[in-house]
């Protein structure tokens, strides 16, 4: 799942350099955290949000196969 939001996050952002995607496992959810370059906010989110909630749909195809919860979150590089 990891290399599937770095493959979308990088065909949509100027600097697909500064894209990183970290997780965290927990029981019954993954939380992934997509970091992006603050110019590049809005081409992944998209308008009204659509193009995250694309993304978080296509995560939720493998992770209800394996009985889990998939969470995204889109922030700035710390």
């Amino acid at each position: 799942m990891i290399d599937l939001i770095t493959y979308i996050a990088r065909s949509l952002v100027e600097d697909p350099t500064q894209v990183k995607v970290t997780h965290q496992r927990r029981r019954d959810s993954i939380n992934f955290q997509l970091e992006v370059a603050q110019e590049d906010m809005g081409r992944v989110i998209g308008k009204n949000g659509r193009v995250a909630n694309a993304i978080r749909a296509l995560l939720n195809v493998p992770a209800s196969g394996i009985g889990k919860k998939v969470n995204l979150d889109i922030v700035e590089p710390q």
